[in-house]
Order: structure tokens, then C-alpha cells, then sequence
């Protein structure tokens, strides 16, 4: 074992007395990113979506379910993973004053999460946002036919 990974563990655990490994009582959490840097990650591009995993790997079934919607109506779509970052995972809560994810965010505007975007999708008012932002939905190309 390496110096830096025997410090880490020592971090992260104790031995107590009788030689077994506690796990120690720490709390790792970064500060959120500022409402500017999440600004400009949700002005990024026309649909934005905050989710645990990415497209082509989510890792949670309410992000999956987002990803499938998305996929359905053809929509291009920026990403982000709020797994690997804390700080964005924090920011974007707070940016949005909504304590789940993913969260889906339309020409800069927060739409909502899944269950949101669900109902949107199944009462046709997605079709209708995705028009607003200059977006041509797949699905309203195939009624039309």
C-alpha cells in the first residue's frame, strides 16, 4: 500500500481496539458552483439536461426515462453529469430551487424533472415547448404524416 493511498484510508477509517476498521464520520462536500457557472452551462445550448450518468449510460431509472423521452422526439441535447461533480450537483439544485434530478432545462428556462417531462410528453405540451425554442420534435413530424 502507498503512502497516499494508506493516508486516505486512514482518513477514511479507524482501527478501534480490537482491530477492526470503523468507518470515521466525514462528511466531504464541495462548495456549489455559483448561479453565473450554472447559468452559462443551461444557456449552453437549446435542452439542457442534469442527470446521474450520461446518455448512453444513465444511472438512475429517472434519468433513463428523460433519455428515452429525449431520444423519442429526436432531441439534441447537452449533458451533464452531476455524479461526478458535487459542486454541479449542489449548483444546480440551488440554481433551479429544485431538490431532484435530472432536471431539464428548455432555451435556459427549468422545465422540471422526470415526472414533469413525462407529463409534457404524454399531454403533447413537449411538442409545443420544443416548437417555442426553434426544435422540431420527431414525434410531431410522424403525426403530421
Amino acid at each position: 500500500m502507498n503512502v497516499l493511498t494508506r493516508n486516505l484510508a486512514q482518513t477514511l477509517f479507524k482501527y478501534n481496539g480490537a482491530g477492526l476498521i470503523q468507518a470515521a464520520a466525514r462528511s466531504f462536500s464541495a462548495p456549489a458552483l455559483d448561479g453565473k457557472e450554472v447559468e452559462k452551462l443551461v444557456s449552453n445550448n437549446k435542452v439542457v439536461v442534469f442527470m446521474k450518468g450520461n446518455p448512453d449510460a444513465p444511472r438512475c431509472g429517472f434519468s433513463n426515462a428523460v433519455v428515452q423521452i429525449l431520444r423519442m422526439h429526436s432531441v439534441k441535447y447537452d449533458s451533464h453529469d452531476v455524479l461526478q461533480n458535487e459542486a454541479l450537483r449542489q449548483g444546480i439544485k440551488d440554481f433551479s430551487n429544485w431538490p431532484t434530478i435530472p432536471q431539464v432545462f428548455i432555451n435556459g428556462e427549468f422545465v422540471g424533472g422526470c415526472d414533469i417531462l413525462l407529463q409534457m410528453h404524454q399531454n403533447g405540451e413537449l411538442i409545443d415547448e420544443l416548437k417555442k425554442a426553434g426544435i422540431e420534435s420527431a414525434l410531431a413530424k410522424e403525426s403530421e404524416k
